[in-house]
């Protein structure tokens, strides 16, 4: 087949495979929920439209915008989604991919070589889910549209104007009968996942602007996202906060086998191992045969230098695959032209084929480099060996953990008050701060089903902290305990076997002030560190209890946040009382119970990880040794005055 014809995008190259009828009868099987994660995924859907143009080597710039009434924009410079008569369905073709389940040019080989996105479901399905849609094209000198509501057309594809621009722009509204819980688009939320873009595909700049709010110019508030080094930049900008051990990042990018592999790499002073995957831009949070070639091909290629270098001859121990990725932080990005996704959320790339590429791929990358920079790579060795002998103490230290987890009864914290139900998934255990505040929920509780576990203070901070000293801290192995999950075994240190956890809600209740906020940190770090399925599952939960008590006469309400309190005072009237709750322990049961306990009225937060690379920046941020930009993120983002960095 000639070039030409291989580079060729016309009404053909669009392959309608199923409807769309089932999209709006069940959304959540296309877009994973109809939440916050859901009402997002309508946006990257979009843009994932864009990116795939960009690596067919049609585009290199995409705007975004988030309207001032929660309506999204996006832009770009690609060749426009083609208009012509679609040969089968006898309608244009924009037509057939804007209202056809898995239509589109991806299908098509010659068109794109890889896509990302949910494999070709999904621009109709955004249409499908939004009140109206309007799709903008620019293609052979003219400009072509057509109107949706709720993913019908309101009138055939037709011509506009003229233009000699080539492109596409798509407007949606999310539909409220769809997404009831929100329409509010989070910007923190869409500014990580297009930086993250950009890094994935270096070159292509990325435009995002919210007309929903200005800085004080008056401008609007936006970024510009773009990426000349790629995953290089991108492990700079995930470990800009903690302290490097090695000269420079080591990356490698080319083709093995047929497959595009690009992987970047550094070792820093941390005891935590950060991992991040990409099949074509969508981020495989369960790992697969990529993630596996990668370790393989990092544990071989260093245990075979660290052998050579006799610097293991004196460990009374072999060397595990953990130690090799202690303080590591890798990113690695592959684009496979039919990936196959396993796992519970398809998240999880079983080709085969892929591992030996990437694998193939580090032990050339780290050979080079290892004899290039033989300062870096004793610097490495000696991490390992210090890791080795780390984990050693810390598979004793697990082991008593352990030993205490799988007793019966007698082996639970003294401190817990369990709940008389049985069946996990209707228990909860409450992580209180303090004997104070933890003595009145255990009063306030309903014992059918809430365990109560008070905290002595501040929690270890595992960010810090060598592993064997994280399974030694009392307050750390009091959780483990309580929870009943075994930790893993010394293969796999961190797997956790979640089939023994004895509550499915794990809700973290700490008073609402800086000290608090600080505490909720340290144990979400941890669980993020060490139990990171449990925040995947949907197990953890953060209280929300109220911040005032509005009293006038015999009339009393709560109010969560300093607006609430104002519009409680102007609805009861001149002479109202207002009482500051600044702990837990400043109510009695029965109030704690009302508001923050009890199922029926309370709020509680489920914590869910957006982005898997920007929650490890974060942390590692805010848990870290520097300051100066953790005082920043809390400048930015805390709702209290008091600022203690």
């Amino acid at each position: 087949m000639s070039e030409e014809k291989k580079d060729q995008y016309s009404a053909d190259s669009i392959q309608a495979l199923e409807g769309m009828e089932h999209v709006r009868m069940r959304p959540s099987m296309y877009i994973g929920d109809v939440g916050t994660r859901g009402l997002h995924h309508l946006v990257y859907e979009v843009v994932d439209n864009s990116i795939d143009e960009a690596l067919a080597g049609h585009c290199d710039t995409i705007s975004l915008v988030i309207n001032e009434d929660n309506s999204i924009t996006t832009e770009d410079n690609g060749r426009g989604i083609p208009i012509g008569i679609h040969k089968k369905e006898g309608v244009s073709a924009l037509e057939v991919v804007m209202t056809k389940i898995g239509a589109g040019g991806k299908f098509d080989k010659d068109s794109y070589k890889v896509s990302g996105g949910l494999h070709g479901v999904g621009v109709s399905c955004v249409n499908a889910l939004s009140a109206h849609l309007t799709a903008t094209v620019f293609r052979e000198g003219k400009v072509w549209e057509q109107e949706y509501e709720r993913g019908k057309p309101l009138y055939p594809v037709k011509a506009i104007g003229d233009s000699d621009k080539n492109g596409t722009i798509v407007t949606f509204r999310p539909d409220p009968t769809i997404f009831t819980q929100t329409l509010e688009y989070n910007y923190e939320t869409i500014a990580n996942r297009m930086r993250e873009l950009s890094y994935l595909n270096k070159g292509i700049t990325i435009t995002l602007t919210d007309k929903r709010s200005k800085d004080e110019k008056g401008e609007y508030l936006g970024e510009v996202f773009h990426s000349t080094e790629g995953l290089k930049e991108f492990i700079k900008y995930l470990d800009g906060n903690r302290e490097q051990i090695i000269t420079e990042v080591i990356a490698f990018e080319g083709e093995k086998n047929g497959i595009p592999v690009e992987v970047a790499m550094t070792y820093n002073t941390s005891y935590s191992e950060n991992l991040h995957s990409y099949v074509n831009n969508i981020n495989t949070h369960e790992g697969g045969t990529h993630l596996s070639g990668f370790r393989r091909g990092l544990t071989h290629t260093l245990k075979k230098y660290a052998d050579g270098t006799g610097m293991l001859d004196k460990l009374k121990f072999d060397i595990a695959g953990d130690d090799f990725r202690e303080g590591l932080t890798a990113i690695i990005s592959v684009k496979v032209q039919e990936p196959q996704f396993e796992g519970q959320t398809k998240t999880k790339l079983g080709n085969r084929e892929v591992s030996a590429a990437v694998s193939q791929s580090v032990s050339e990358m780290l050979t080079d480099y290892l004899e290039e920079h033989p300062d870096d790579a004793k610097t490495i060795v000696q991490k390992v060996v210090l890791a080795a002998q780390a984990r050693h103490a810390a598979q004793k230290a697990r082991e008593m953990v352990q030993r205490k987890t799988v007793m019966s009864i007698g082996g639970l914290p003294g401190k817990l008050s369990d709940c008389s139900e049985q069946d996990p998934a209707k228990c909860e255990v409450f992580l209180v701060e303090g004997d104070s505040a933890g003595g009145t929920a255990k009063q306030g509780r309903d014992r059918m089903f809430q365990a109560i576990l008070p905290l002595r203070g501040k929690i270890l901070n595992v960010e810090k902290a060598m592993q064997h000293k994280v399974f030694e801290n009392e307050e750390i192995k009091n959780i483990f305990t309580a929870l009943g999950v075994t930790i893993g075994t010394e293969e796999d240190s961190k797997a956790l076997n979640l089939s023994k956890l004895r509550y499915h809600k794990v809700v973290i209740m700490c008073d609402a002030d800086v000290d608090g906020s600080h505490i909720s940190t340290l144990i979400l770090t941890f669980f993020f560190r060490y139990m990171k399925e449990l925040i995947e599952n949907g197990h953890i939960y953060i209280a929300a209890p109220p911040l005032y008590l509005v009293k006038k006469g015999a009339k009393r309400k709560y109010a969560w946040n300093d607006q609430e309190r104002d519009e409680i005072v102007d609805e009861f009237g001149g002479g109202a009382g207002i009482q500051r709750y600044k702990g837990l322990g400043e109510m009695n049961a029965e109030q704690l119970w009302d508001t923050t306990m009890n199922p029926n009225f309370r709020t509680l937060r489920k914590v869910v990880i957006d982005s898997g690379a920007e929650a490890d920046r974060v942390f590692s941020m805010l848990m870290g040794d520097e300051v100066p930009p953790r005082r920043e993120f809390i400048e930015k983002n805390a709702v209290y005055a008091n600022i203690d960095a």
